[in-house]
């Protein structure tokens, strides 16, 4: 099972599962040009690219979360004021993320990739100017929606270019660079705003993205077996209505979402908790705190050794159980409390983003690739949800009420759990005949 990334969705692909509703325009399989491989000339320009696309895209995606505290007290805005510089970028990736993984169908992914870094990295570069918190959150949004075009392209360009079974390790290290972004970032904000300022640390990033982007323009090699098609809006709606009634997946995106809410309100206001009494920490060390997310790597991958042995719906009650653990154990003033607590909500989190996103491409038997997308879409979603939410509780009842939210929203994966449970079990059932 591949592991989950640090802020974004682990999408499993099959190279031979149809990947969109396009008709196909180009030359016959037979032309199909020999793929990359390890050892191969490209292959490792190939992987060092998408590497860095995915530091930059989370470390952008990411990159207020760490510095919410110093963000309210410049603007004088409430920490669900702030949360929304988090929330804008998530949602809007959440709501783009399938039009523009289409989009690449037509015009290729190398090209969809290369302008959603040029986007986001150009409105990166503006973001530290932000001249007041409504600024700040509208240029978030569109950093987000840019950001959209890069998970889904990216995959896709890796299954038409890469050799099958070289394609788990190339998907993982695309993965890789997702986790390290995400975490960098953060820990990169944190020092650099308690020594500069919040603006610095956002043009720190900003430049970090740059680097990236332009690391990735001369590195990736062109695409030689992307066949452009055109596009069909009905066929694509179809299919995702197809996966919308489908009663699996939507208890599947519906526990991505879930988990995704309980682990965006931690995060988005942990520093706001630190930062007070009785912690008082200083920005750079609460920026350090995500280095937590280390955590997630080994969850995550030890999700398939859990399916193995629990089955998927008890990975899931381990999951919850570890996170519910995590949020209570995190009500204790004691510093070393709070940070086991986090240790655990972190692990549960992501064995249970890795069970719910890897079962996606299990159960979709058509439209894996829009299929992965609406998970994708559900899980920013309950990023952004989580985010507001979890900071409007925080600022109506303090750290009690953010973990309330959070074991709200596991009882919600618990009670979707047990539901499939009994489906399960009915469906069972039907399928013994009947004994006089």
């Amino acid at each position: 099972m591949p592991p989950a990334s640090t802020g974004a969705s682990t999408i499993v692909v099959d190279a031979s599962a149809p990947q969109s509703p396009v008709t196909t325009t180009a030359e016959p399989a037979a032309a199909t040009h020999e793929r990359l491989e390890p050892g191969r000339p490209g292959y490792r320009r190939m992987s060092f690219a998408l590497f860095a696309a995915g530091v930059a895209a989370f470390a952008l995606l990411y990159s207020t979360q760490a510095l919410l505290p110093a963000v309210s007290a410049s603007f004088d805005a409430t920490a669900g004021q702030a949360s929304w510089t988090v929330s804008a970028a998530t949602g809007a990736l959440a709501l783009f993320v399938l039009p523009l993984s289409a989009l690449s169908e037509r015009f290729g992914r190398r090209q969809m990739m290369t302008a959603s870094l040029a986007i986001a990295v150009l409105v990166g570069l503006l973001v530290p100017l932000a001249p007041s918190m409504g600024a700040l959150i509208a240029l978030r949004a569109v950093q987000g929606a840019a950001l959209a075009g890069l998970p889904a392209s990216a995959m896709a360009y890796l299954a038409e270019e890469v050799r099958p079974k070289a394609l788990v390790a190339a998907i993982g290290l695309f993965v890789a660079g997702n986790s390290i972004g995400g975490m960098s970032g953060r820990i990169l904000t944190g020092w650099v705003a308690q020594a500069w300022g919040w603006r610095a640390a956002l043009a720190a990033v900003g430049l970090l993205a740059l680097a990236c982007a332009v690391a990735f323009h001369f590195l990736i090699p062109k695409a030689r077996n992307f066949r452009p098609g055109s596009l069909n809006p009905k066929a694509l709606a179809k299919t995702v209505a197809t996966h919308l009634s489908d009663p699996l997946l939507v208890r599947l995106y519906a526990i991505g979402a879930l988990f995704m809410t309980v682990f965006g309100a931690v995060y988005t206001v942990i520093g706001y908790r630190l930062v007070e009494e009785p912690f008082s920490l200083p920005q750079g060390v609460i920026g350090s705190i995500f280095l937590v997310y280390l955590v997630g790597t080994v969850s995550s991958a030890a999700a398939g050794r859990l399916v193995a042995r629990l089955g998927r719906r008890g990975a899931l009650y381990l999951a919850v159980s570890t996170t519910a653990a995590g949020l209570l154990l995190s009500l204790a003033d004691q510093l070393a409390a709070v940070l086991l607590g986090l240790v655990l909500i972190t692990a549960g989190f992501f064995a249970g983003h890795a069970v719910a996103s890897s079962s996606v491409s299990r159960t979709a038997t058509t439209g894996r690739a829009q299929a992965s997308a609406l998970y994708q879409s559900a899980y920013y979603l309950g990023s952004s949800a989580g985010g507001t939410l979890g900071a409007v509780a925080f600022h109506a009842g303090g750290w009690a009420a953010t973990v309330a939210l959070g074991l709200l929203a596991v009882l919600g994966v618990v009670s979707i759990t047990l539901y499939g449970t009994r489906v399960a079990r009915a469906e069972r059932r039907a399928l013994v005949p009947a004994t006089r």
